[in-house]
């Protein structure tokens, strides 16, 4: 009878890992051998007999992907740095009773209801350069008729210009993040600052951020993966022109594998993804392992 108690926790588990290794583990190590294959998406996949790596090798001397590589870089930078401190500059001001406080937490947050198509989308509206609604403001308070940045057209502005809108959603999912680390600190201690004589930025600096350390951590480590994962907003707004200028990694990888038919070549693009990401994911769940472990 106790054995068969034993086993049962077990059964319930065989029909979800049978799933995960069919959804998940299995087109995982496929894509892995058919980064070894050169395939062209319509034929059968066969390994490149001479050199099963030559698609990394070729990667690695293809200025493309450097390019897509550290657009990724400056993504994964500007995430983990301007998000993080509005997110949690505007958790901190909206955690108090201030009138309004409610809608304000509403607005900053709905942006990231709309799906990065829409947002794609509409800002590249407003950076149209004749009729858009930042050159047409830029118009006006400089007073030149004939400006027009071209924000999407320019080797040098456009990268950033596509990153700004990803910060502009993701600052609201950081600040409710760090709202529910505000949740958990102790009022007590706040109290226990001021009596001992703690102006605001001390009370923050030795209190409050040492006790949001581990939202932070959870914070940064997300944004870096949703970093690596920028795609949508890339392949709505520029495609990752012009001249591959504002190319990412996965858009790299899509245009090779669904517009130049090479597969094999884009799933070495994706392990590479994969292989960068797997990192983060690492330090993530580890993180999380260790908090539930001394608990």
């Amino acid at each position: 009878m106790l054995a068969k108690k034993k086993i049962v926790p077990y059964l319930f588990l065989i029909i979800p890992l049978v799933l995960y290794l069919i959804w998940v583990i299995g087109p995982m190590g496929y894509t892995f051998y058919l980064s070894l294959t050169k395939w062209d998406g319509l034929s059968k996949p066969e390994l490149i007999q001479s050199n099963p790596f030559r698609n990394y090798e070729r990667l690695f001397r293809d200025p493309v992907f450097f390019t897509s590589l550290k657009n990724n870089l400056k993504w994964i930078l500007s995430f983990i740095t301007i998000p993080v401190v509005l997110g949690l500059g505007l958790a901190i001001a909206l955690n108090r009773s201030i009138p309004w406080a409610k809608f304000f937490k509403a607005s900053f947050y709905s942006p990231l209801v709309l799906s990065l198509v829409v947002c794609g989308l509409i800002w590249s509206w407003m950076y149209h350069p004749a009729g858009g609604l930042i050159n047409s403001v830029l118009r006006r308070i400089t007073g030149n008729p004939e400006l027009s940045i071209g924000w999407l057209s320019d080797e040098k502005l456009v990268m950033w210009s596509i990153i700004i809108v990803a910060i502009w959603r993701q600052a609201g999912y950081v600040m409710v993040l760090y709202l529910a680390g505000l949740q958990g600190v102790d009022p007590q201690l706040l109290d226990a600052s001021k009596v001992d004589g703690c102006n605001g930025w001390n009370t923050f600096r030795h209190v409050i951020l040492p006790l949001l350390a581990p939202v932070t951590v959870i914070v940064v480590v997300i944004s870096i993966i949703d970093s690596l994962r920028a795609f949508d907003l890339v392949s709505v707004m520029t495609r990752g022109g012009p001249f591959n200028s504002s190319s990412v990694l996965a858009n790299f990888m899509y245009i090779e594998a669904f517009n130049n038919y090479k597969m094999g070549y884009a799933a070495a693009i994706s392990v590479i993804l994969f292989a960068i990401s797997a990192v983060f994911i690492f330090i993530y769940l580890w993180n999380i392992m260790k908090d539930e472990m001394e608990y």
